[in-house]
């Protein structure tokens, strides 16, 4: 069986394989020997596809599948970094050089009034089909947006009108000052379609074409392969072929991120080169930008209403205790949004005694309520679910898989929740951290609340510096965190660790390992 289910392996089909030893391969050892040679052929490889010989592909395992790659929908990281492969932005912000550069257009102004933005397009720059990309596509693109009901229209709330000037000009007209709004059109929402989705309608997302550095080859539950565009505008990648593997959720591996844990070069498993992973390899690690936090659900009845009982469960779920406990990627407590400012704050510990007269004041009486977690915070749930019954607070603790996240019903039903932030596009995702209509915590926020918040976006997006931005915006989290409506709880940590053949790995805004850049320094 060990045979059968790794040929059909070796030809794509890993969605049979692992039908295979679920239907047939309790009692044996097929699954464990299955994954460890799966193992093996992760990371970097020498392969032939589709007839092609010497193709350069990297392999690489992941647990959860593709919810949409639509950019309007865009929510989730892993989606996010899909899209920044198959398609393209008027302009890309780079984290190395901190500012925007050019992407589909070569040039860019706005008025003084932040009001009137206009785009330059680049000519040459073809679609995966070979159409070459018009103004039209780029109207069209965001009068998509824009739809009402469309969870990313938040960004284009203030969009008057955008019209193309001419085949290679498009000028957006604003009803609100938004001196960013070109660190906006850097964001996966703001991804460049085709105009009328090349006519096929729903049917275009079954396998979608942008202007990205891959085309989409395959998509499906099981597997998504990634061809490079040999006539990307900015330079071909490296890579040939990325063949992302869909694995079962029992399969993890304690990491979430877009790696295994050792980036292995072509041929390593032959290969005796005297290296040690733990030792010699290449170790690639940064803070993720952006946290791990509880949301209450203001919309909903119960405790969470009680201000006094909110700060009593703070007390209880200290940050410090949880990295401790848990560990792994949790590298830092956390206590704001982003890890250079929970460095610098100052935090305030409680004592038993303390923490439970707080809560005999809130006038708790031993209700239960309901934490909705996905099912990748499944220990951070059980942890905060443990650490309050220490204290009598009584909870009914949901794991939700990737359907169930989504789902509206399931969502609402929470009175608390655990979810993660990544500032892939930063003060962008902040703001989407509070208007995204299919964001956990957006959802949380009472209308009131909201209405609150947005009103200081809008300063902030009218601000003429980065300074009084900034402080518009760290408004809204100091009441969030003082009030406790968000309980920050730790920093992850992004690593893995690469053959000294393999360069140019870095991660991707999204916490992801960039396709882009990869490539082989060693001939094997």
């Amino acid at each position: 069986m060990f045979d059968l289910v790794t040929a059909k392996a070796e030809h794509g089909d890993y969605r049979l394989s692992f039908e295979l030893i679920a239907s047939f391969g309790d009692g044996t050892d097929v699954k464990a020997r299955f994954i460890d040679w799966l193992n093996v052929r992760f990371g970097y490889q020498k392969e032939t596809v589709r007839g092609r010989t010497d193709c350069d592909t990297l392999r690489i395992p992941v647990y959860r599948q593709v919810q949409t790659l639509d950019p309007g929908c865009a929510n989730f990281a892993f989606d996010g970094h899909l899209m920044y492969h198959i398609f393209d932005r008027l302009v890309t912000f780079d984290e190395s050089l901190g500012r925007i550069v050019p992407g589909i257009a070569h040039a860019w102004s706005s008025d003084p009034t932040g009001t009137e933005w206009t785009f330059y397009l680049r000519k040459g720059v073809h679609f995966h089909d070979g159409r070459e990309l018009t103004s039209e596509d780029v109207v069209f693109t965001f009068e998509r947006l824009r739809q009402p009901g469309v969870p990313n229209s938040w960004m284009m709330r203030s969009l008057s009108r955008v019209e193309a000037l001419g085949p290679r000009t498009v000028r957006f007209s604003l009803s609100r000052p938004n001196r960013i709004f070109d660190r906006f059109l850097c964001a996966a929402a703001a991804s460049i379609l085709p105009l009328a989705l090349c006519g096929l309608g729903e049917a275009y997302w079954r396998l979608p074409v942008g202007t990205g550095a891959f085309r989409l080859v395959t998509l499906s539950p099981h597997r998504i392969e990634l061809s490079a565009n040999t006539a990307y505008y900015l330079g071909r990648p490296f890579l040939d072929v990325v063949d992302i593997v869909i694995m079962p959720e029992d399969c993890r591996e304690r990491s979430t991120i877009g790696m295994p844990s050792v980036m292995r070069a072509p041929d390593a498993e032959h290969e005796d080169d005297g290296l040690d992973p733990a030792m010699d390899w290449q170790a690639l690690a940064r803070l993720c930008n952006g946290c791990t936090m509880l949301t209450w659900n203001t919309n909903k009845q119960g405790w969470q209403q009680n201000d006094a009982f909110r700060k009593a469960v703070r007390a209880m779920l200290d940050p410090v205790a949880m990295q401790a406990d848990l560990g792994g990627e949790r590298a830092l407590p956390a206590y704001c949004i982003r890890p250079e400012d929970s460095l610098k704050y100052i935090a305030k510990s409680a004592s038993e005694s303390q923490i439970r007269e707080a809560l005999r004041t809130s006038g708790y009486g031993g209700e239960t309520l309901r934490l909705v977690v996905h099912e990748k915070y499944e220990p951070d749930g059980n942890w905060i679910a443990a650490r309050l019954g220490m204290y009598g607070v009584r909870i009914e603790l949901f794991i939700a898989d990737w359907k169930q996240s989504v789902d509206p019903a399931v969502v609402a039903s929470g009175d608390f929740t655990v979810s993660g932030i990544v500032l892939a596009e930063d003060e962008v995702c902040e703001i989407d951290l509070y208007e995204h209509e299919a964001c956990m915590t957006s959802a949380y926020l009472n209308a009131t609340l909201k209405a609150w918040i947005v009103e200081r976006i809008d300063r902030a997006l009218a601000a003429y510096s980065a300074e009084e931005r900034r402080s518009h915006m760290r408004e809204i989290e100091n009441r969030l965190r003082e009030e406790c409506y968000l309980v920050f709880l730790h920093h992850r940590r992004l690593s893995t660790q690469m053959h000294p053949s393999v360069r140019g790995a870095s991660f991707s805004p999204q916490g992801w390992i960039d396709f882009k850049q990869i490539w082989l320094e060693k001939v094997v």
